[in-house]
């Protein structure tokens, strides 16, 4: 797996390196096949590109450590296949999931028109507060654009979505989708600590960490 680089690991080390951590949110990167969902994981979590991957198969995860606002927040990312055949497999992971990545490819009309139905996927299967970002992914390819960005938006702002455009391959947003979605998260969870008490189950059953120093007021990012 990949594990982001501790600036402080050369100071300390009296925490389990499983353990060295503020916060864990499971993230889940969905859409259908060849949106480059799994170049869209390599390029965050090793900072890789290749055009040479094939189809994931069922569902695999990488690992990795952000900084937000003097926060440790380790990201478990979930890269699940796009087929219909896996779809019962991959559903079951949805719950427990605090944000997903639901990604179209901007060349591809289909993948677009199929948004509409991951996102019934994620009110199904997900619990009630997790948090979504649309991404059209593939910005490198703009002479083979189908999909304006004026439509894209307007589906996102509908369905309550943060939305971006990015690029895999050439590294465009790639870091700001996950800080967005990381700082969005944070949000609501201030906002579940501060008013109804009743979403903070589900946010410890989604694999929240707090430490025991950790400030009251819930994640502090």
């Amino acid at each position: 797996m990949a594990l982001a680089r501790d600036p402080g690991a050369g100071q300390e080390h009296k925490d389990a390196a499983d353990q060295n951590f503020d916060y864990m949110f499971k993230l889940l990167i969905i859409g259908n096949s060849s949106v480059g969902k799994t170049s869209f994981l390599f390029r965050f979590a090793d900072d890789s590109f290749t055009s040479a991957f094939v189809s994931t198969v069922g569902i695999d995860f990488k690992v990795k450590t952000v900084y937000r606002n003097d926060k440790r927040v380790k990201l478990q990312i979930w890269d699940t296949a796009g087929q219909e055949r896996y779809r019962t497999i991959t559903t079951a992971y949805y719950r427990g999931a605090m944000g997903f990545l639901l990604m179209y490819d901007i060349t591809s009309q289909e993948s677009f028109c199929a948004v509409q139905d991951w996102a019934t996927q994620i009110k199904t299967y997900s619990w009630g507060n997790a948090q979504v970002v649309l991404i059209g992914n593939k910005l490198d390819m703009e002479e083979d654009r189908q999909v304006p960005t004026e439509d894209a938006q307007r589906l996102a702002t509908d369905l309550g979505f943060q939305f971006f455009e990015a690029s895999a391959k050439d590294n465009i947003n790639v870091k700001q989708v996950f800080d967005k979605l990381v700082d969005v998260i944070c949000e609501k969870m201030n906002e579940s600590v501060n008013g109804d008490a009743s979403p903070s189950a589900n946010h410890k059953e989604a694999g929240l960490k707090e430490t025991p120093n950790s400030s009251p007021g819930g994640c502090a990012c």
